[in-house]
């Protein structure tokens, strides 16, 4: 008869004492930043260079991206039936799936098969993103992290990666996705840029994360934009509210500069 007895390797509690993946969580609150506590927390060690700082800003990148896509929309809705914050969060969250914010580990497959087949075949990078290319395209399978509704070039995808080659992390994956990029527009004659789903799958390539955990990059980032919505649904709207998809007007604060050192 089993005993029921299982073992966890990521926190340890006892009285007055914390542990997470070996060190005491009262040590770490102040001497390292949420993103080396995402990292040490998925992976059990803490980064070795600047991955905590990349995390931070991969989370930036996506932390809100208006009030019409899938999760927000969710959100709202909820929100506006007075349903309480927890459920209205949960309903924004389970609204990231295959089509919105889950194409990150995807692309994590795709770019680790391009990989792969470069370092197995002896190609070069242009040649084996035309490999790559070609498969999908035969298979009529579409891209994942390539193309975007709004963008014809995403201004978060030129940040991560500028970032990540400041930062010494930006290798090999980053140079196929750039690669498959390139050769999808030479392959349909029209340009299919990086999206952050794209741009976020390269960099955890490059830091080595499974792709498990890829898309729950997009949800820890999504939360703070769902909150805001949430509140704000219901401080300035009605609540049982038709949203409507398109009928709607910025009145934030006009464009400003950030008045800020790096």
């Amino acid at each position: 008869m089993e005993s029921g007895h299982w073992k966890t390797a990521i926190t340890k509690v006892e009285p007055n004492k914390i542990l997470l993946r070996g060190y005491r969580l009262d040590e770490l609150i102040g001497r390292i930043s949420y993103g080396e506590a995402v990292y040490l927390t998925l992976k059990g060690e803490l980064p070795p260079r600047h991955e905590g700082k990349l995390i931070e800003a991969i989370l930036v990148s996506v932390i809100d991206h208006g009030a019409t896509p899938p999760s927000a929309l969710a959100a709202r809705t909820i929100a506006s039936t007075g349903a309480g914050l927890s459920a209205a969060v949960a309903g924004g969250i389970l609204a990231i799936s295959h089509y919105h914010g889950g194409a990150i580990g995807e692309c994590m497959a795709v770019l680790r098969e391009a990989v792969n087949h470069r370092r197995q075949q002896g190609t070069s990078v242009a040649e084996a993103a035309t490999w790559v290319v070609e498969e999908h395209t035969r298979a009529r399978k579409r891209l994942p992290g390539f193309g975007h509704r709004l963008h014809t070039q995403d201004p978060r995808t030129t940040r991560l990666f500028d970032l990540a080659a400041q930062w010494g992390i930006a290798g090999e994956f980053v140079q196929m996705a750039r690669a498959i990029e390139q050769a999808m527009k030479e392959r349909l004659g029209k340009p299919l840029p990086i999206n952050a789903d794209g741009a976020i799958a390269a960099l955890l390539c490059e830091m080595d994360f499974d792709p498990m955990v890829a898309d729950a990059f997009f949800m820890m980032a999504r939360v703070p934009g769902l909150v805001a919505h949430i509140h704000e649904e219901k401080t300035r709207q009605k609540p049982m509210r038709r949203i409507h998809l398109t009928d709607i007007e910025y009145d934030g604060p006009a464009e400003r500069a950030l008045e800020r050192t790096e």
